[in-house]
């Protein structure tokens, strides 16, 4: 990116007016399992230390789980003051968001970065639906808990494109490995359960499966919006750690303007 968009003046003036900008290389957090050793080592030989538990380097974390997970060697992150993930562009996808776009690639990035700063979460929807596309397929992994009750891996559902509202709808199957696993579908504003015991108010939806099984989400939603699929594998009933595939088949169906209409006017 340094070497393309990053590198163009309108944008490097956008950014020092608007950001702080820093970078860290992904070994540093350990993204890279084989250089973890070797950089603890280097670490130890040299006597310093890299705080991985200060919340922004907890942030830059969730943000290679968020989103797609293509394995982009780039991964730019917008980060707020209070350090929450405001959005998020990794090199690999730049292309093609570019083309999908329909805009030059320096006004792309521009339009990124505004809309990191009017709250609007780019690239935070690994799962972007809308009236091309009203479906897309999910294939990922999830693991029982080593630590805790819950060890999620999220899939975020951008709905925002459904002004009128609709029914979101999961399908989903897991795979043959022994692992079962809880799905938890809450707002995108929402932090996914980590007590032991999860009652109906706490999610929007909920299904626990047991491997080779299929289960399904529905929610119905008034206006387009961001959700957060979490997926977990039971803590108490399979070995720590254990894990296990599954594929979720995610669709909206969109509210008619008739349906929206008949709502408005039911309203005193």
């Amino acid at each position: 990116m340094r070497a393309g968009v990053l590198s163009n003046e309108q944008i490097i003036e956008f950014l020092n007016d608007n950001f702080i900008n820093t970078w860290v290389p992904n070994c540093e957090l350990g993204r890279i399992h084989s250089l973890r050793e070797p950089i603890a080592k280097r670490r130890e030989r040299e006597g310093k230390t890299f705080d991985t538990t200060h919340p922004l380097a907890q942030t830059i974390i969730k943000g290679w789980k968020t989103g797609s997970k293509k394995g982009s060697p780039v991964d730019c992150l917008v980060i707020s003051p209070t350090f929450e993930l405001i959005g998020r562009q990794p090199a690999n996808e730049l292309s093609e968001d570019i083309k999908y776009s329909r805009l030059r690639r320096v006004e792309y990035y521009l339009t990124f970065f505004k809309e990191a700063l009017e709250g609007k979460l780019p690239g935070l929807g690994n799962i972007i639906l809308n009236s091309d596309k009203y479906s897309q397929d999910v294939l990922d992994v999830f693991r029982s808990p080593v630590v805790g009750y819950a060890d999620y891996t999220v899939v975020i559902i951008d709905t925002r494109a459904f002004e009128n509202g609709g029914t979101l709808t999961i399908d989903i199957e897991t795979g043959r490995a022994d692992a079962d696993c809880y799905f938890y579908l809450v707002d995108g504003e929402d932090e996914l359960p980590t007590t032991e015991k999860v009652t109906k108010d706490m999610v929007l939806a909920r299904t626990w499966l047991e491997p080779d099984e299929t289960g399904q989400l529905t929610c119905r939603f008034e206006q387009g919006q961001f959700f957060k699929l979490g997926a977990t594998g039971c803590n108490y009933r399979t070995e720590k750690g254990s894990t296990n595939a599954f594929k979720a088949k995610i669709s909206v169906v969109e509210n008619s303007n008739e349906h929206f209409t008949k709502q408005n006017n039911a309203q005193p």
